[in-house]
């Protein structure tokens, strides 16, 4: 055992000896079982609004168990409260009703301690449900000291370290788990009524595909080879669909080697889905349905509270990204954007150059007004928010005089301006060519593909697309995101010789989605950060 303090060490040899002492008491150190008749969840639900009357006419018994989670005793009686399930019951202890044996180990009980309790129901003169105990069983001692009393785990990265404390000192943590599961099963019930088969795809990978993304490499030593953790099913996916599985979904984990932040974890897990015979369109309604489904199924509503807004998932914006960038552009930068700017590479660059001038005037503006207002004023959050934006603007037209594709300019512009902004849902659609190497080209503006990706609470949830079926445009496409390797992009896709093949054999018209469970959930249940809804998210070793 490594002991983080003294203190530690010596609560734990203090334990050590009163667990000695429960064993001469002719109790096991660690039973391995305890016949409980209830839960203490089922017994608040049952009889969580019995009168006391009621309950001492019926004298109705019950065996269960539960972690100390408050105790004290009185001369020859004590309560203490027992936790399991995420509820907690008080327990009665008389030394008249359970022997001087059961009382003796009443009293070298500590916090935290596992404990399995037979008696009956009753109610004290202040109206608390409690359990009047006549048999005491002792199951597991916890070695360790419990957080302060009410309070859980204060620090936020202790919580992620150790999260099988957080999650029965901070009921509020495991009420967000217990939720991310029921959104689970939500989300099969709806695709199981409709027809869709779950299936399993391969984690480890020959490509990286199916996402712009870096992967994690790992080598497998019996076939000599080095494989990937995959970025994205997607491409297995359609290889399914190509197979006569017309509807198919995986909720399925993947492996980003990219930067950590509230809203990224390099470990998590994505609902994708195919349908044949459907395009993007298709692809909108049903996540308007499905989103939709799943807020009610959860929350009973689909209105949740989420980093201080109220947002309802049952309405819903649709925006082409050219008109999402003509609406949220900013009037600090000056000129209103047109299609035009969004056509040609130089008339973007002339546009943006003149932005950022101008939003550095406008936040040099608001910076001397907030001199003579408290730093946390009005006109000091302005000003940084000119500046970040200002920063976002001159690296888009630094990449586009750079030599970037003007559809991947336009795209680096609309996460800058646009997004950070669309709070409410909101479906942003028709996506630029060369960010969107497997969605298929619109019949009438061979630039722009039929994709488009959902977001609320200012970030992106979901991306979908008409699936491009075309075995030689995707061959194309391969070689198009080859040079974007060479001209630097290391998330740019690889060519997938097998993927070409199989779309040889004929992929029927097709729509298929991915969305972000981890980040649904964050906004479902109002959590700030991703790492509040990963039981286990990955952290910076402490040394």
């Amino acid at each position: 055992m490594v002991y983080e303090s003294e203190f530690e060490r010596n609560l734990w040899e203090l334990r050590k000896g009163k667990l000695e002492e429960i064993e001469k008491l002719g109790q096991a150190a660690y039973p391995n079982q305890f016949p409980a008749s209830h839960t203490i969840p089922a017994v608040r639900a049952k009889w969580g609004e019995a009168q006391g009357e009621e309950l001492e006419t019926s004298r109705i018994t019950v065996a269960l168990a539960g972690r100390i989670m408050a105790i004290r005793a009185q001369g020859k009686a004590g309560f203490a409260t027992l936790q399991q399930g995420g509820e907690r019951l008080q327990i009665y202890v008389r030394l008249d009703a359970v022997g001087e044996q059961g009382f003796a180990l009443y009293k070298l009980l500590d916090l935290g301690d596992h404990i399995g309790v037979s008696g009956y129901l009753f109610r004290t003169r202040t109206g608390e449900l409690t359990v009047h105990v006549e048999r005491l069983t002792f199951l597991a001692k916890a070695m360790l000291a419990l957080p302060e009393k009410f309070h859980g785990l204060a620090d936020v990265e202790l919580r992620y370290r150790q999260r099988y404390v957080d999650l029965f000192s901070n009921l509020e943590s495991r009420a967000v788990f217990v939720k991310r599961a029921r959104v689970l099963g939500a989300i099969r019930q709806f695709f199981d009524e409709r027809g869709y088969l779950e299936v399993e795809t391969p984690m480890m990978q020959q490509i990286a595909g199916g996402a712009a993304a870096r992967p994690f490499k790992t080598h497998h030593n019996a076939l000599d080879m080095d494989l990937f953790l995959r970025i994205a099913p997607e491409l297995y996916l359609k290889r399914l669909v190509v197979g006569g599985l017309d509807r198919v979904y995986e909720i399925n984990r993947n492996f980003r080697n990219e930067g950590v932040s509230t809203q990224h974890n390099p470990e998590f897990t994505m609902l994708e889905f195919y349908q044949a015979y459907a395009n993007y369109h298709d692809m909108m309604q049903i996540t308007e349905d499905l989103v939709t489904h799943v807020a009610r199924a959860v929350n009973g509503t689909t209105v949740t509270e989420f980093n201080g807004h109220r947002i309802d998932l049952g309405k819903w914006t649709r925006l082409s990204m050219r008109e999402a960038i003509q609406k949220f552009w900013p009037e600090e930068a000056g000129a209103r954007l047109k299609d035009k700017h969004l056509a040609r590479a130089e008339e973007l660059q002339k546009l943006l150059l003149d932005a950022v001038d101008r939003l550095d005037q406008a936040a040099g503006d608001a910076e001397k007004a907030a001199l003579a207002e408290a730093p946390e004023g009005e006109a000091a959050q302005r000003s940084a928010r000119l500046m970040a934006l200002s920063r976002a603007v001159r690296a888009v037209f630094d990449d586009s005089v750079a030599g970037a594709p003007l559809g991947k300019s336009v795209y680096n512009l609309f996460e800058a301006v646009v997004e950070p902004f669309l709070i409410q849902p909101t479906i942003i659609y028709d996506y630029p060519v060369e960010v969107s190497p497997l969605s298929k080209a619109k019949p009438d503006d061979p630039a722009h593909v039929e994709r488009f990706e959902f977001f609320a609470g200012g970030f992106e949830l979901g991306n979908a697309f008409s699936e491009l079926n075309d075995p030689a445009e995707q061959h194309k496409r391969f070689e198009q995101q080859l040079a974007e390797r060479v001209r630097g992009d290391d998330e740019a896709h690889q060519m997938d010789e097998d993927y070409v093949r199989a779309l040889a054999y004929g992929l029927p018209p097709t729509g298929g989605e991915g969305i972000g469970i981890d980040r649904l959930v964050m906004v479902l249940t109002g959590s700030k950060s991703i790492r509040d809804v990963i039981l286990f998210p990955l952290m910076r070793n402490r040394d």
